[in-house]
């Protein structure tokens, strides 16, 4: 293994606002990597959940292997919430794996982070800023940058102006920490930073980035400014023989509609409550049920506690709700683009955890399974949605672009850098990157 290996994550980020704010020059250090490097549109996990799609990037592995499916599940044999976090995490990340220290700042669903080779900060979603950092030594020292887990969203709801104000000191924040661990580490052999500001202002201001008249439209571009500042930064530091990969772990588009898969499977008669509508008061004659973003279950006699679905029926079962699902339409537009069935989708020991069906919203419909409102559909304060198919990757300083596959997937960024640099891993030498990129 020669030279350095940096990656560097934006959060949410669809190729198009590279290609646009390229294009404008507002990312000109991005502009020279584009043109230097191989830049690809890369397919996001599914679902396009934040937790789902960095677990599957920094193990090179689909969820039925590192078993992150969303930001929720139920305990075993109930339908009590349970909420995954770095613990579960069943496959290794690549800090785990490949020689040498590591930093690494504000990836999520890494929390509570755990001892490693190197530095970690978790990121979203991390509650204690304790369990946040490692070594514990270098705790004072990141709190004294007056450092941020994550934006507060919440100022969102009451002020725009508010939310971008913590979006940009969060941001300040994590230039300092970056820079303070790359000199403080100096023996480092890989480095990751995800920026995850991108992904909030996307939430709540993506009409700010189709509308240049946007009253927040500048705000929205000075962001992405100084990240590419940031990133010129990294790569001006970097020798020949290092590796620069930049990455997002879903795209954006405009949101119309906020879709409420449970509220539709109600009105069908698919799911029923005994007593107010939610997870834990599933009713016996229920047949499925949602996890968000839109994880479908079938509620099993041998797995659910009001379980009515016997094993020879799912497939029967199955079918009927895909075909309510290619059939749901609101305003008279089509609310999902693609089904599919978890055991087309999911192989690995993790497989059998995961939902029957995974629903992909279309264009403008954001899938929830949320009980907050009664309604099918509404549209709440975000203007942004996440896509599956939009994401992107760009590696700059490969020995050979031709190990890249044609239709790149995010859980071959990390097997591709794997091959690329003959990386032996720890628990599979030799063989982890093979099989994920012929897959």
């Amino acid at each position: 293994m020669s030279g350095k290996i940096v990656l560097v994550g934006l959060d949410g980020v669809p190729v198009k606002v590279i290609e646009k704010y390229v294009d404008m020059g507002i990312m000109p250090n991005m502009a020279e990597l584009v043109r230097k490097g191989a830049f690809r549109q890369t397919s996001s996990a599914i679902p396009e959940v934040s937790s789902t799609a960095w677990s599957s990037i920094i193990t090179g592995k689909n969820p039925g292997e590192h078993g992150i499916y969303g930001f929720t599940e139920l305990k075993p044999n109930s339908y009590q919430l349970t909420f995954p976090n770095y613990k579960n995490l069943k496959a290794s990340p690549f800090w785990d794996e490949w020689p040498g220290e590591s930093v690494i700042i504000n990836v999520p669903a890494t929390y509570p982070v755990r001892k490693m080779n190197g530095a970690h900060i978790s990121g979203f979603v991390s509650i204690d800023i304790n369990k946040s950092v490692y070594p514990p030594t270098i705790l004072d020292d990141i709190k004294s940058y007056d450092y941020r887990l994550d934006v507060d969203s919440r100022k969102a709801h009451e002020s725009i102006n508010a939310f971008l104000d913590d979006v940009e000191a969060t941001l300040d924040a994590r230039i300092s920490v970056y820079r303070y661990l790359w000199n403080e580490y100096n023996n480092w052999q890989n480095f990751m930073l995800v920026f995850t500001g991108t992904d909030r202002l996307m939430h709540f201001l993506f009409d700010a980035f189709e509308d240049d008249n946007h009253r927040c439209s500048s705000a929205f571009t000075l962001h992405f400014s100084r990240i590419d500042k940031i990133i010129g930064e990294i790569a001006s530091m970097m020798s020949e023989d290092d590796l620069l990969v930049l990455m997002s772990d879903h795209g954006f588009e405009k949101l119309d509609y906020d879709v409420y898969v449970n509220n539709f499977l109600s009105k069908n008669g698919y799911l029923e409550f005994a007593g107010k509508p939610g997870w834990e008061n599933i009713a016996y004659h229920s047949k499925a049920f949602a996890l968000d973003p839109a994880r479908i279950y079938i509620n099993l006699k041998d797995k659910y506690p009001q379980g009515s679905v016997s094993r020879s029926d799912r497939p029967k079962v199955s079918e009927e709700l895909m075909e309510l699902f290619a059939g749901w339409k609101v305003n008279g537009k089509k609310v999902v683009k693609d089904i599919y069935r978890g055991e087309d989708i999911y192989h690995g020991p993790e497989a059998k955890h995961g939902p029957d069906i995974v629903l992909v919203g279309n264009s403008g419909f954001n899938l929830k399974a949320s009980f907050a409102t009664n309604k099918i559909s509404s549209k709440g304060i975000f203007t942004g949605k996440h896509t599956q198919d939009t994401s992107f990757a760009l590696f700059y300083g490969l020995k050979d672009e031709s190990i890249l596959p044609e239709n790149l997937s995010i859980e071959q960024i990390i097997p591709a850098i794997e091959k690329d640099r003959a990386i032996n891993c720890k628990s599979s030498p030799g063989r982890r990157w093979s099989q994920t990129l012929t897959e």
